[in-house]
């Protein structure tokens, strides 16, 4: 796939309305209005509750205009009793009607006022609570992991670096779908309703303050802009990004991703690795699911492997990063491993094995 032109990427992103909410954890609740519509029916079924029980023994009640008391007086009598009003021009006179307003009629009262009453405080406090979340919850996020796009590339991403150690609050969800959101805010995520290409969405996600960014999108050219707006935003933030088209990955690049990943290419490369020899595609494929088997993990170098080779320590030594480059074991500039260098290594998966976090200080420009 080839991307559209500048002018066309410029139109995808004007048709995006800048809309966007903020979702966190939380257990699924019933919606405010819902919790509201229901209490209300029931206040009402007390109401008329309340009536046919006094219209049931309406002997037993004298109305000081007519002395009588009719249905509509009952409801009347209903009304004004358990709103507490109470004008006092309808009265229990029998024995029977005042114990049915001991036993009954006052309990169902203060039934009445707790569902009115208790709405309303439920829905001004759940509103305060929230919104003192969300504040709490942008001000103590630092150093955390945004990915945009919680498809099956973000979700697969995003539970292998969990894998690893990650916890799930350091983790913000940014997606165009209110339903995938929905799903990640299940899953223990934070999440971000809008269209990431906008700026004013990724500083919601506190982009600027995040220390990894993973795009994940459908499309190569909502990738490039994404990954454009995410490095304007941060300068210092690790930024890793999937396309499908591998003649895109060097876009990607020149727009600020630290490392591009083929996902078309790279599943095939599996595939025809797996036709040659289904072992050795097995064998890739552990060592690319965190957690379980075989990981490949990066770790720093300790004190007591500095001056040996990398086929001299207890780990399975793939590679080691010296620097800003990435060399084979076997790699005659190796020579020695200094403190400073980094192993990429093979060991079996533990509840300890973890991958190093990114030590790269973040920009605050």
């Amino acid at each position: 796939m080839k991307l559209p032109g500048h002018d066309a990427i410029a139109r995808q992103a004007d048709e995006h309305l800048v809309t966007y909410r903020v979702k966190l954890p939380r257990k699924v609740v019933e919606h405010p209005f819902r919790q509201v519509a229901r209490r209300v029916i029931m206040a009402l079924l007390l109401l008329v509750g309340t009536a046919l029980i006094v219209y049931a023994d309406h002997s037993g009640y004298n109305d000081s205009s007519d002395g009588s008391v009719d249905l509509l007086d009952a409801f009347y009598y209903a009304t004004v009793s358990l709103s507490t009003t109470g004008y006092g021009d309808i009265t229990p006179v029998s024995d029977g009607a005042r114990l049915t307003n001991i036993f009954l009629i006052t309990p169902m009262r203060v039934l009445f006022l707790i569902i009115l009453v208790g709405t309303t405080l439920e829905v001004l406090t759940e509103r305060t609570r929230e919104e003192w979340r969300l504040n709490r919850w942008r001000s103590t996020l630092r150093d955390h992991t945004v990915v945009v796009g919680f498809g099956t590339k973000g979700r697969s991403a995003i539970q292998t670096v969990c894998a690893t150690g990650l916890k799930k609050e350091q983790v913000v969800v940014v997606d165009p779908s209110s339903k995938v959101i929905e799903a990640a805010t299940a899953d223990g995520y934070a999440g971000i309703v809008g269209d990431a290409t906008r700026s004013e969405v990724l500083k919601r996600a506190e982009v600027h303050k995040a220390r990894k960014i993973i795009i994940a999108t459908q499309r190569d050219d909502t990738a490039v802009l994404v990954t454009l707006t995410a490095r304007q935003l941060n300068k210092g933030a690790k930024i890793v990004a999937a396309v499908r088209e591998e003649e895109n990955a060097p876009l990607l690049k020149q727009s600020g991703a630290d490392a591009v990943i083929t996902s078309a290419s790279a599943a095939g490369r599996l595939l025809g690795l797996s036709v040659l020899s289904p072992a050795a595609g097995m064998v890739m494929e552990d060592l690319i699911q965190q957690g379980s088997g075989l990981d490949i993990v990066e770790r720093p170098v300790i004190k007591a492997e500095v001056g040996m080779k990398p086929r001299e320590t207890e780990d399975l030594v793939v590679s080691v990063v010296r620097g800003h480059r990435v060399l084979g074991y076997d790699d005659v500039a190796v020579g020695t491993l200094e403190l400073t260098d980094r192993l990429i290594t093979i060991v079996r998966a533990t509840p300890s094995s973890q991958i190093a976090p990114d030590v790269r200080p973040i920009s605050q420009d």
